[in-house]
């Protein structure tokens, strides 16, 4: 009880220095922001919203001025169970792929940060 305490107070502290540091976003013409919502269709983030990985994982969408759904798995247990399901474990952050029918499950910040990087934005 008490380590998962102190472990949400660490995560809310993260978001509150991520809040104060936040990057400067990526521009790009309406055209190709329009672009690059169009690839990002199909895709979503499973997360914790105080995950230190989690707030690395949404820095980096921030960063790059993406916008994909979020899915807090401990505000709604259907994101949670679709996870397990899905992707065979609860563990976030994780995009979830869809494209042309198919779904990938992506776990690790930095291959998913790496992945946005390289084919999406």
């Amino acid at each position: 009880m008490f380590i998962k305490l102190i472990r949400n107070a660490l995560g809310f502290i993260i978001v509150f220095f991520d809040w104060l540091t936040r990057p400067k976003r990526q521009t790009r013409t309406a055209q190709e922001q329009d672009a690059t919502q169009k690839r990002l269709q199909g895709h979503s983030l499973y997360q914790f919203y105080a995950c230190p990985f989690c707030v690395k994982t949404r820095r980096a969408l921030h960063r790059l001025n993406l916008n994909i759904e979020l899915r807090d798995i401990n505000k709604e247990q259907q994101y949670r169970a679709d996870l397990e399901q899905g992707g065979g474990r609860v563990k976030v952050p994780c995009l979830r792929i869809e494209t042309d029918g198919k779904i990938e499950w992506m776990y690790e910040s930095n291959d998913i940060i790496e992945y946005l990087e390289q084919r999406i934005a």
